[in-house]
């Protein structure tokens, strides 16, 4: 499997000089399998990823692909409308998400279309065939041969999935966990969660805040990078991306926010194991 980040941002996308290096775009992440694309989350910065895949099958309309959302807060949602594959007849853009039904997906999408807010008025002014799935916790679906699936994550008032991909059997098996968007009240990930975790040789953890600027947001539906050291450490995973990162941290602070993880993770138990790397726009992965 190949993970690439297209924007790591939370709430809102970060332009400027000091937020350069790790990029500005909000949540978007691919994991692709030979010609298998699952997109998880649709933020800003789906749209580079739209821009690199009409490069592919997709500028001519012969592209396919599967859009998991962890939940429709704006950064998660905002860039799909500027996403230059739906504009193209005959794509085929498949979108799950955890709603009581695919109409009402469909209208939190359309939603955001509304000429109010966006020129373009109407899913119905798209060119890309658009299907739209609910998905109920642990339900299996496939994209190709990746495998994926989903439990909630507590995100302040409401709630949010997260997603283990996994891809081959047996001594083949390789997996990741998609997490954004995570508070655990206890300060640990419910046992629930912990299942979903476990043993994932990429775990991408929600780490908006330092421990000290996580104390005065209590309740708003993060995680600090002491509880993404504490969940993979307790999940055993092999490494773990921080992600999810809030608006206003600068490079230089989103280096110390690493450095410090890194402390955090040596001091849990089985904590040493864990490889971790600061996600950042453009990076990839080989898992």
């Amino acid at each position: 499997m190949e993970l690439s980040f297209w924007g790591v941002r939370g709430c809102i996308a970060a332009p400027g000089p000091e937020f350069v290096r790790y990029g500005g775009n909000t949540n978007c992440v691919t994991v692709r399998a030979g010609d298998d694309l699952a997109i998880f989350d649709a933020g800003t910065g789906i749209i580079q990823l739209g821009r690199s895949l009409m490069g592919e099958g997709f500028g001519k309309g012969q592209g396919k692909a599967s859009l998991f959302l962890t939940h429709a807060h704006w950064d998660h949602i905002q860039g799909f409308p500027f996403f230059g594959p739906v504009f193209v007849p005959g794509n085929q853009i498949t979108i799950y998400g955890s709603c009581s039904s695919p109409e009402m997906l469909e209208g939190i999408f359309e939603g955001q279309m509304n000429p109010h807010f966006m020129p373009v008025q109407s899913l119905r002014n798209l060119g890309a065939s658009i299907d739209f799935c609910a998905l109920e916790p642990d339900e299996e679906r496939r994209v190709g041969a990746l495998r994926v699936r989903g439990r909630f994550n507590l995100h302040g008032r409401v709630s949010a999935f997260a997603f283990r991909v996994e891809h081959g059997e047996g001594d083949a098996l390789r997996s990741l966990v998609y997490a954004p968007d995570a508070e655990y009240p206890q300060g640990a990930p419910p046992e629930a969660l912990l299942e979903l975790y476990a043993g994932a040789d990429v775990l991408i953890h929600d780490s908006t805040y330092s421990p000290e600027d996580y104390e005065a947001r209590v309740g708003r539906g993060y995680s600090s990078i002491a509880h993404a050291a504490r969940a993979a450490a307790l999940a055993g995973v092999g490494k773990l991306a921080l992600f999810h990162y809030d608006q206003d941290y600068t490079d230089d602070q989103l280096d110390a926010l690493a450095a410090r993880g890194r402390e955090l993770l040596d001091g849990e138990a089985g904590g040493t194991k864990v490889e971790l790397v600061a996600a950042r726009e453009g990076l990839t992965l080989t898992i």
